[in-house]
């Protein structure tokens, strides 16, 4: 018995539709970070990109649990000097849900070109509407 490789050409992708409206931040993230890079599949191949496309819909009612509102920060860099820049995850929440979303996904694939070319593939809404009605996406049940 051989073991079969999946082809990027062979790949078919769908579209999924995630509800994040009560559920942990990082329990959404991995789930659409899963479905991104295909390991649901069973043609997953680690150095294909075999995901489908993720729809991640109110996003600004998905939680953190504890005090991690408070705690969690969120950092960037202005790459000039002194240009560090910090924002609590309750100030983000507030701010750009959509943004706090798309970086614990990000953080949860891989670090490389193909994972740039699986993140591509995440789109991440604030309410309930998307514009994406017209591609059928299949609503995916966290478990």
């Amino acid at each position: 018995m051989t073991t079969q490789f999946a082809k990027a050409q062979e790949v078919e992708r769908k579209w999924y539709v995630i509800d994040a409206a009560g559920i942990p931040l990082g329990r959404v993230a991995a789930e659409a970070a899963r479905l991104l890079r295909g390991k649901h599949k069973p043609i997953y191949t680690p150095n294909v990109d075999t995901g489908d496309f993720v729809i991640v819909i109110n996003a600004e009612k998905t939680v953190l649990t504890g005090k991690k509102l408070d705690k969690k920060i969120y950092r960037w860099h202005s790459r000039f000097p002194g240009g560090l820049k910090e924002m609590t995850y309750r100030v983000l929440m507030k701010k750009s849900p959509e943004k706090a979303m798309e970086h614990a996904v990000k953080g949860m694939l891989p670090h490389n070109r193909l994972g740039a070319k699986m993140y591509k593939k995440l789109k991440v809404y604030r309410g309930s509407e998307h514009p994406h009605q017209a591609q059928k996406p299949e609503v995916w049940t966290m478990k």
